[in-house]
């Protein structure tokens, strides 16, 4: 019996079944998310997930979790240690967000998905929420005339969609160029006033 399904280290499968979810969802996307085959892949039985998770969207959100954290920790390493002008941070804030959102398309999907944001299972937007609020006081410094959380959010609107047309590859045909950077800076001009 594998150590994570041994009786007294229920943490250990709790952790298992969502390290297989991230696994599953990095592979197959977020429709192969189901519980049954996160068990399957677990080595446990079709109802052990739910000893844990009692509903569907209670694993999910723990998945979510997964992914709201390490964008979290990717965009603290990209506005660095703060000496950088504001509008710089929030354009590495940007691209370290488009970055994410095309290398790990299944977790992106998964973690924007309305039902679990308002389900607050498992403290999600407690994850989600400071990330938006970082991006809020970057922009409020950016832009110190406008309401931060108004032009925040039609930011992150514009990087979402982004970030979606980029991953079909509707984008790149539209704007005949193979890198995201100059609408990203377009972006943040549309936003934060013209750069420098």
């Amino acid at each position: 019996m594998p150590e994570s399904t041994k009786p007294g280290t229920e943490t250990g499968l709790r952790a298992r079944l969502v390290d297989v979810g991230v696994e599953l969802v990095a592979r197959e996307g977020a429709q192969a998310l189901t519980l049954r085959e996160i068990a399957r892949r677990a080595g446990v039985s079709h109802g052990a997930p739910r000893r844990y998770f009692p509903t569907h969207v209670e694993l999910l959100s723990a998945i979510a979790r997964r992914g709201f954290t390490d964008l979290a920790e990717r965009a603290t390493t990209a506005v660095g240690d703060g000496t950088a002008s504001p509008r710089e941070q929030v354009a590495e804030l940007g691209r370290a967000y488009l970055e994410f959102a095309l290398d790990n398309r299944g977790m992106y999907e998964l973690m924007f998905r309305h039902d679990l944001l308002e389900s607050g299972h498992l403290g999600l937007r407690d994850t989600s929420l400071p990330l938006f609020g970082r991006l809020v006081e970057l922009v409020g410094r950016a832009r110190p005339e406008a309401d931060a959380r108004i032009v925040a959010g039609a930011l992150w609107a514009n990087l979402h969609g982004i970030a979606q047309l980029w991953g079909w590859g509707s984008l790149q045909l539209a704007t005949a160029t193979e890198d995201f950077g100059p609408v990203l800076r377009t972006a943040l001009d549309a936003h934060l006033g013209a750069g420098a």
